[in-house]
């Protein structure tokens, strides 16, 4: 049994007339027959009830022709989507993203997106576990854009672009960008950041730079979560320091100064993943951060 004979027989079952349905698929009346025929026999069902005059469906074909025409359907539907990702034009696609990038290069990427490809399924996710090697290795998402590249030969990475990192604190504060100097200037203060002995990157960022600034943080709370962050600093609770995107959050009782220290943003995938819209995505990023300005 094949698709093709089931669609002669639908085809069929709508005409209930052996020549007019061969002549409107354009093959042979006896072609058609045979198909037919071959149908029954293998499927040890009668379809049609023949006689010189009529073709009628019997009770067992007009059940199998609302099924068939159901499942067919569904088929052609598949078979569509299946091209859509073949060149790379719809899909899902699983995309791990850091929070910092939330109010900024997100939105921008996900603007070019549904403008160049409205037919994708975007699933985004900001993972607690920033293990994203194994995330993208275990096919639990397709992409990861990270502040660290991962170094791994079945993975590929791209550097999107670098920004500064920045201290912030309080708007009321005592600190701005115009009389900021150095760290040092807020070694008494209360820090809230992420957990210094994590071996996330951005936590091995932050030991780096009190390391080459001489002091330890009086850390008062943690957390890896910036928005958190930014309302903590916003109530007065401490300060803080964050990525320069976080600024686009647009917390209006908060105030970024910035640091020399830079920080970069990765994207990462399956290196000989054959989804040709993962490449689409990719190349959709690399140009939007070739162009960015955080």
């Amino acid at each position: 049994m094949t698709i093709q004979q089931i669609k002669y027989f639908l085809e069929l079952s709508n005409e209930l007339h052996f020549w007019k349905t061969a002549e409107k698929i354009s093959i042979s009346q006896s072609t058609l027959s045979r198909q037919i025929q071959g149908l029954e026999d293998e499927l040890g069902i009668q379809l049609l009830e023949r006689d010189k005059r009529n073709v009628k469906l019997t009770s067992a074909g007009k059940f199998l022709k609302e099924q068939w025409t159901n499942s067919i359907s569904e088929l052609n539907r598949i078979h569509i989507q299946a091209k859509k990702i073949d060149v790379g034009a719809s899909g899902i696609i699983s995309l791990a993203y850091p929070g910092s990038i939330s109010s900024g290069f997100l939105p921008s990427l996900m603007n070019v997106l549904t403008d160049e490809m409205p037919d994708l399924k975007i699933e985004l996710t900001e993972p607690t576990d920033l293990n994203h090697e194994k995330l993208i290795l275990d096919y639990h998402i397709d992409i990861a854009i990270s502040r660290d590249e991962i170094l791994n030969p079945i993975i590929a990475s791209k550097k999107l672009y670098s920004e500064s990192i920045c201290l912030v604190v309080p708007k009321n504060h005592r600190l701005t960008q115009a009389n900021f100097t150095d760290l040092n200037m807020a070694k008494n203060e209360n820090f809230i950041i992420s957990a210094l002995h994590n071996s996330t990157y951005f936590s091995t960022l932050l030991r780096q730079v009190f390391s080459a600034n001489d002091f330890e943080p009086k850390t008062t709370i943690e957390s890896d979560f910036g928005s958190v962050i930014l309302n903590l600093v916003a109530n007065n609770l401490g300060v803080s320091i964050l990525p320069y995107s976080f600024k686009f959050a647009n917390n209006q009782n908060v105030r970024f100064i910035e640091l020399p220290n830079q920080v970069d943003l990765f994207i990462n995938w399956r290196r000989k993943d054959p989804n040709k819209v993962v490449k689409r995505i990719v190349d959709y990023s690399v140009k939007l951060g070739e162009h960015y300005i955080p």
